[in-house]
């Protein structure tokens, strides 16, 4: 269990460092729009098209990413009543509905995906993009959350056996800026 743990951590890792690239490539496009239309008084005319694509690519690529870190916003109402047990027993709980949740979206987005690789579908703009090649990081990065709430589950039953050697734990943060 360790081992996948290690695995889908390191995974999700390699996930956050394509978002830094994705991050970094779109802002280059919009700098050089930028330039390309002060300087020239011209245009790329794909910028907005790609920088949709490229924004779409690191929202999905970024959740597992973030759920690791302990990122996402979370309803704490019950965990200031419950105790620490008690605790890990509701993360548990809504882990799975969590794990659920996003098996059903990441098959959902690989049959968009799919349905655009049988179709050839392409853009309508005018660089007519294979639709397919934007897409496909809707469902890598659904199935990459999925695998971390099994991951984060995993961590919560190590906990509750006391077998949390070899393992890191990111604490969630009690300000609010971290």
């Amino acid at each position: 269990m360790k081992t996948w743990i290690r695995w889908i951590d390191r995974l999700s890792g390699w996930s956050g460092a394509l978002c830094g690239a994705i991050l970094c490539i779109s802002l280059i496009l919009l700098l050089t729009e930028i330039i390309i239309r002060s300087a020239l008084s011209k245009t790329l005319f794909i910028t907005d098209e790609y920088s949709g694509y490229l924004m779409s690519a690191l929202t999905f690529m970024g959740l597992s990413y973030t759920m690791r870190e302990k990122g996402h916003i979370r309803v704490t109402l019950l965990q200031g009543i419950l105790s620490e047990k008690q605790k890990i027993y509701l993360d548990l709980i809504c882990l799975f509905i969590g794990f659920l949740t996003f098996c059903f979206i990441a098959c959902q987005c690989a049959l968009f995906f799919w349905d655009s690789v049988a179709t050839r579908s392409q853009s309508m703009q005018i660089s007519e993009t294979y639709l397919a090649i934007p897409q496909v990081f809707m469902p890598i990065g659904s199935f990459l959350l999925s695998f971390q709430f099994l991951s984060e589950a995993a961590k919560c039953l190590l906990i509750l056996r006391g077998e949390t050697d070899g393992i890191s734990f990111q604490q969630e943060s009690r300000d609010l800026g971290r």
